[in-house]
């Protein structure tokens, strides 16, 4: 299925390019904005550039590791959370209510939950486990949690949505971020492991020693993405790698959130290259792994706001910055317009 995802459309970045540089403005001062659109049109195929109706999908999950000591708050709190996104009263809500966004959480294995009206039921296994002890998963069940986020992608390109957002709730599950994103990066554990919600100083170094048990006794295989989701990483990852993966194949454009999200966006480039056409930074996350992740993925985020929240939030708050750039390219006036002579690009970046 990977060898589907297709090389971007030039042709099209190109035509989009050729837009800005029409436009009464400084070549390339929109900067980051104007690349998206660009890259967007190369994804889609299309110079002329929609992102509405947009869809954010937060996989919701637990794990097991929760028993360690690595949050402030048990597992109970990631049901709670998901009612209320179902409810349109959590904080990405108004967020997203603002962006014209449609919010639509996934139960990928919330501990014990018996389901609620809005939350779609993708249920893997009654949470993931302790990774301090054992993998989080089987790879069987890595892989139906892949195919799930593959499926969701594709369902919503085939209801006509034009942007997808990615987004995440689970508690616990930045100690499962912090274990990949070591694997992955080969860095200590010391480095990647951030306060999650606010850990003290004394919670924060149990949550580095649990990291560096999870590597040591699974011993994820680096080469092997699936591996490493299972062995160390969560429910809402493997779901969230799926994503990125299915976007890639239905050409819709994927915003990034935090540190969760570039985690497993970097589990999906490590399955298929290809797939970075379809991921777009939002944002980067406040997280230790947050830059070193966008790094790795080689993508520069829309903002830069210390922001560290989840639930899709920064995905969501880069939207608007993404329909004033729309606004501009679709309706700006043109050289053309005021009767004097285009700017000529002179070669050299202009962002």
């Amino acid at each position: 299925m990977m060898t589907q995802i297709y090389p971007a459309d030039e042709k099209a970045r190109l035509a989009a390019r050729g837009r800005w540089n029409s436009l009464a403005h400084p070549l390339g001062g929109l900067g980051l904005l104007e690349s998206a659109v660009e890259d967007i049109a190369a994804l889609t195929g299309a110079w002329e550039v929609e992102l509405e109706p947009r869809t954010l999908l937060v996989f919701c999950g637990d794990s097991g590791v929760v028993a360690r000591g690595v949050t402030q708050t048990g597992s109970d709190v990631t049901a709670v959370v998901a009612r209320n996104l179902a409810r349109g009263s959590s904080t990405v809500s108004p967020m997203a209510a603002l962006a014209r966004c449609r919010v639509l959480p996934v139960d990928m294995g919330i501990r014990d939950f018996d389901g609620f009206p809005g939350v779609e039921n993708r249920r893997v296994r009654n949470g993931a486990g302790d990774i301090s002890v054992g993998p989080a998963m089987t790879r069987q069940e890595a892989e139906t949690a892949i195919r799930v986020g593959i499926e969701l992608a594709q369902r919503e390109k085939e209801r006509g949505t034009r942007l997808l957002a990615a987004g995440e709730m689970g508690i616990g599950n930045t100690t499962a971020t912090a274990a990949v994103t070591a694997a992955l990066l080969g860095l200590p554990a010391q480095k990647v492991t951030g306060r999650g919600a606010g850990l003290s100083d004394e919670a924060l170094k149990r949550k580095v020693a649990v990291v560096e048990k999870a590597l040591d006794k699974n011993a994820p295989n680096v080469c092997d993405p699936v591996d490493v989701l299972a062995k160390v990483g969560c429910l809402e990852l493997a779901g969230l790698c799926g994503l990125f993966l299915g976007g890639a194949l239905a050409r819709v454009p994927v915003l990034l959130d935090g540190a969760v999200t570039a985690a497993a966006a970097l589990c999906a480039l490590r399955l298929a290259p290809r797939a970075e056409i379809a991921l777009f930074a939002s944002h980067v996350s406040a997280e230790p792994s947050g830059r070193l992740l966008l790094e790795a993925l080689g993508k520069k985020p829309l903002i830069d706001a210390g922001m560290r929240l989840g639930e899709g939030t920064g995905a969501v708050a880069a939207m608007p910055l993404l329909d004033m750039a729309l606004a501009v390219y679709k309706g700006g006036s043109t050289f053309a317009d005021y009767g004097i002579r285009p700017y000529v690009p002179q070669g050299g970046k202009t962002c």
